[in-house]
């Protein structure tokens, strides 16, 4: 019932409560665009203080909480730090012992090497957070666009967000919250199609490291 009401909060647009654990620069641009769309935020990290400082930093009413209590304070959660730090970062907000279940969990981690674009996993980032974050509904999405591009409200880059789950109306909350930040959403399929969406990150970094611009390395379909 819960996630049916979320599901009906999103497509009106109204405010949703969304706990971001990470206190890098993709968290912060997204806590500022969703800020700005007018949702509630509050910040969980591996420091507290850092996550203050990131909160302070998106400013308004966005708050800082340790990350214990982070999805208790949230209706959706977002994860956005780096591979490396993942699995801590699970553990401090009790992911693994049931603090995420019932909960749409937006995953934007990228298992890659920013430097080469070669995968570091396995599995998806998304796959290992479902299996370690009992019973999360797990959605990939936003890992693909550079954090600071979310604050272009311009209307200057129309962005398309390929996203991927296993939970309908998970699939549909992220939508609704990518809407607010001015996008639009292609569902590819299943979370299993979410190593996928890893490695178009992989290829992406690949191209830029080789100096030259992905858009020219994709064929244009218009």
């Amino acid at each position: 019932m819960a996630a049916r009401h979320l599901l009906r909060r999103s497509k009106e647009t109204t405010t949703m409560r969304i706990g971001i654990l990470g206190t890098g620069n993709m968290a912060t641009a997204l806590g500022q665009a969703w800020a700005r769309a007018g949702h509630e935020l509050v910040i969980a990290g591996r420091s507290t203080p850092r996550a203050g400082l990131v909160a302070k930093e998106i400013g308004g009413s966005v708050r800082a909480v340790a990350a214990d209590r982070l999805a208790a304070e949230s209706d959706v959660v977002v994860i956005a730090v780096l591979w490396e730090g993942l699995d801590d970062a699970l553990a401090l907000a009790n992911a693994p012992t049931g603090a995420f279940a019932g909960k749409t969990v937006i995953d934007c981690t990228n298992a890659v090497d920013f430097s080469t674009g070669m995968l570091k996993s396995a599995t998806s980032a998304a796959q290992h957070i479902a299996e370690i974050a009992t019973g999360a509904r797990v959605v990939k999405a936003l890992h693909l666009f550079a954090g600071q591009s979310w604050l272009v409200a311009d209307g200057s880059e129309l962005k398309t967000v390929a996203i991927c789950g296993d939970d309908n109306e998970s699939l549909d909350i992220t939508a609704g919250l990518i809407r607010d930040l001015g996008a639009s959403t292609a569902v590819i399929g299943g979370l299993d199609h979410a190593r996928q969406l890893e490695d178009v990150a992989g290829f992406v970094m690949a191209v830029v490291a080789s100096g030259n611009n992905p858009a020219s390395a994709v064929p244009s379909m218009a």
